[in-house]
């Protein structure tokens, strides 16, 4: 027995190897990736070795075989967590073994557990306590009375003169256990609480309440309910009940903040009568045992008591959870649309935040986002207010409006499009002007910040406030990584999750867009450096310091020259970091430096000269190589090779694999690239719609702002943004099979709606997609 320990030990105190992780995690992800072990440890290998997500996305493609970033972060993610129970497991069977209780069962139950529950569970009866019934029960000697009610003697004779023959030798006036009844009900606490920590029972208990367990919600206070929801919004919950594997997200996180406002009283239940059979399986009592009706009656009150209150906390626990992880995702692939919306370059934008005491504050900025100048205009000056517009049009060019969406917005867009429609009489269409409500969420949080004073020492906060919606429109990227992603206004229920979860989540999303874009080192800000692969606050601040001491970069390696930017950073960062019109046309491109040898071999290999475009080049090569193909397959030459041989050929000869190989082609015809440049522009409006004007049947562009669980708000130039609702998206919605609004549309989306229904009275717009082609 004491080898057979000894070998447990041995087992369960081994560190948790990279390919023990990777065999784990093949197996457990292969439902939604065939991934293979060794493909998976090389990846968790990479991680550990200090490369960042991206990096290793985009540059390790042969050592992880093409991973994306979705499968890398979940490798990372998983392997943290097996490597946290993992050192949980060692936790309990240290603090187990120095109560001197381990055995080799229970060294093997904690080494079999498969989750930190499953560890939890086993570990529950030796947790030091606080004072509890069975714990004073234990101090008056009780134990052993409770472990017979456990055994379940088959005795001869009356069962109560039985019972009251065993408990005697247990009654102790000084111990506070005067009576046979007195002994039995502690004896029966110690029996409770043993059952309701028994690992085997917790673990049937909690799988029927996930299961088959009812959610309730009801009215709390009927008399302070009118204070408390004087607008009903949680009318649809006075009185709700549902099944909890049927509730949906965005109810469990509605009944949550019902609760904490003291709305509502909500709880979870499952009758001991459906869930009996699952304890007494373990625990059975036996009929000719007189002490038989004290085990029922513990069993029943360890459920009533222990067991159902845990499993509810459990139960909201993990439907809280899980609710949160659903929104959070939400919020996050809303995130990732908005930031990566397509810049609007090459133009000079006026930007106009709106307003009615104060004013509505303009400013321009140039192609580059430089500030130029700014003014204030008055709604209720109309005739000076236009004159100012249009001075400032006429004197900078302007072709291009930025309206920021927050108070008297549409009082400025019918101002902006008046001005336009005369402007545009005066002038003919050819020079037409357009404009665009922008969602200044979180512009005067940017305002205020540090690095808006550093950026703009001399302007006030209203100043830099409407510079940042002006640039929102050039460059949604760069502008918004500078303000908390909590504060863009693309969520729901944003304020009512785990708001460490949703930072971490959030800065993932803006870290993985920024570097999916790339960064242009010498117009960057600091905010948006910090983000890039394997460059922190610090670093940034001293390229931007860098940069402004010494004029902009030439070359990527002058990167090196940066205080506090080494090597290792180096080889995270630059290939993210762009450098256009340098010394070095590769700097200007997603190809890595340490790929520029491979490239230079590649252009030599390409047919042409140096004078020609390297994308014309290449596109030379294909065409040549597609018709050398067709023209061996046409002549039966079975001993020529394919487009994708003479390809991995080439990866060969220039000493790369043929991912790198074909992402260094990508780049070669494509310098500059921009993925977000592929994506469609935003609406450019030049005249105003109302409510009014809307009629049910009219087919309008929109472009959609916010996406949730139950559908879409799509802007289509009125004041309210108008809902299609996740039933119009599809054009067969059934109901028992839910679709996810996120597979249809996403922010930033221009689509086309159809007028359902106006409600003037609520200002609510419905929409639909269906039918419209």
């Amino acid at each position: 027995m004491a080898t057979q320990e000894g070998t447990n030990q041995a087992t369960l105190e081994e560190a948790l190897s990279v390919h023990d992780i990777a065999e784990m995690l093949s197996v457990e992800l292969s439902a939604e990736w065939k991934l293979k072990a060794d493909q998976v440890a090389r990846t968790i290998t990479l991680l550990d070795e200090g490369n960042t997500i991206p990096f290793i996305a985009r540059y390790r493609k042969e050592v992880t075989e093409s991973l994306d970033e979705v499968q890398i972060q979940r490798i990372a993610d998983r392997a943290a967590s097996l490597r946290a129970l993992h050192e949980r497991k060692l936790d309990v069977r240290r603090l187990i073994d120095t109560q001197g209780k381990l055995t080799p069962e229970l060294e093997a139950a904690i080494q079999a557990a498969r989750t930190l529950q499953e560890v939890e569970d086993i570990y529950l009866p030796y947790r030091p306590k606080r004072k509890t019934r069975a714990s004073v029960a234990r101090e008056k000697g009780l134990a052993p009375l409770a472990e017979l009610i456990l055994q379940q003697p088959e005795l001869v004779g009356d069962p109560e003169a039985l019972r009251e023959e065993h408990a005697q030798p247990f009654l102790d006036p000084e111990k506070g256990v005067e009576t046979s009844m007195e002994a039995y009900a502690g004896a029966s606490d110690i029996v409770a609480e043993i059952i309701a920590e028994d690992a085997t029972v917790r673990g049937n208990v909690r799988t029927q309440f996930f299961q088959r367990s009812q959610l309730s919600a009801r009215v709390a206070d009927e008399e302070t309910l009118k204070e408390k929801d004087p607008n009903g919004v949680y009318q649809l919950y006075y009185e709700f009940n549902q099944r909890i594997t049927r509730l949906v997200p965005h109810q469990i996180l509605a009944l949550n903040r019902a609760e904490r406002e003291g709305v509502l009283r909500v709880s979870v239940d499952l009758p001991y009568e459906q869930e009996q059979n699952s304890i007494t399986a373990v625990y059975p009592s036996k009929s000719t045992s007189p002490f038989a009706s004290l085990l029922e009656e513990a069993t029943e009150d360890s459920y009533k008591r222990l067991l159902a209150p845990s499993m509810e906390r459990e139960v909201r626990v993990e439907l809280t959870k899980k609710a949160e992880e659903h929104a959070i995702n939400i919020f996050a692939v809303n995130l990732r649309h908005l930031l990566l919306q397509p810049p609007l370059r090459g133009k000079k934008v006026l930007g106009i935040d709106p307003g009615i005491r104060t004013g509505c504050k303009v400013a321009v900025v140039n192609e580059f986002g430089s500030f130029i100048t700014s003014d204030v205009i008055y709604l209720h000056r109309e005739q000076q207010a236009r004159e100012t517009l249009r001075s400032l049009i006429q004197k900078y060019e302007i072709t291009v409006i930025a309206i920021g969406n927050g108070t008297a917005s549409r009082e400025t867009e019918q101002l902006v499009a008046s001005l336009i429609h005369d402007l545009e009489q005066e002038n003919g269409k050819a020079e037409q002007i357009g404009y665009v409500i922008v969602n200044e969420a979180g512009a005067s949080v940017y305002s205020a910040s540090e690095a808006a004073r550093e950026e703009f020492p001399n302007l006030d906060a209203t100043q830099r406030g409407t510079i940042s919606i002006a640039r929102r429109l050039q460059d949604p990227l760069a502008e918004l990584v500078k303000i908390d992603p909590k504060a863009v206004g693309v969520g729901l229920y944003q304020h009512d999750v785990d708001q460490k979860e949703l930072a971490a989540m959030l800065d993932r999303v803006v870290v993985s867009c920024v570097n999916f874009a790339g960064v242009d080192v010498n117009s960057a800000s600091a905010a948006l450096l910090k983000r890039v692969s394997g460059i922190n606050t610090r670093v940034a601040n001293a390229i931007v310091k860098y940069r402004e001491a010494n004029g902009p970069f030439t070359s990527r390696n002058d990167l090196l020259k940066v205080p506090g930017l080494g090597p290792a950073t180096f080889v995270q960062a630059a290939g993210f970091l762009k450098i256009a019109n340098g010394t070095e046309p590769l700097d200007n491109t997603f190809i890595h430096p340490e790929s520029y040898d491979a490239a230079r071999a590649l252009l030599k290999m390409l047919p042409g000269d140096e004078t020609q475009k390297p994308s014309e080049r290449i596109a030379q090569f294909k065409q040549l190589l597609t018709l050398q193909t067709k023209f061996g397959r046409s002549m039966r030459n079975r001993g020529g090779d394919s487009e994708q041989e003479v390809w991995s050929d080439i990866a060969k000869k220039i000493g790369v694999g043929l991912p790198t190989l074909q992402d260094i082609l990508e780049n070669l015809e494509k310098p500059g690239l921009d993925p977000r440049d592929a994506l469609p522009r935003p609406i450019l409006r030049h005249d105003v719609l109302k409510m009014e004007d809307l009629q049910p049947g009219m087919v309008l562009q929109g472009t959609v702002r916010n996406v949730v669980d139950f559908g879409a708000f799509v802007d289509i130039g009125v004041k309210q943004d108008g809902l299609v609702h996740i039933s119009e998206m599809f054009e067969r919605f059934d109901r028992s099979a839910p679709r996810d609004p996120l597979s249809v549309v996403s922010v930033g989306q221009v689509i086309q709606v159809r007028v359902l229904k106006v409600d003037m009275q609520r200002g609510r717009i419905q929409l639909s997609m269906k039918g419209i082609h």
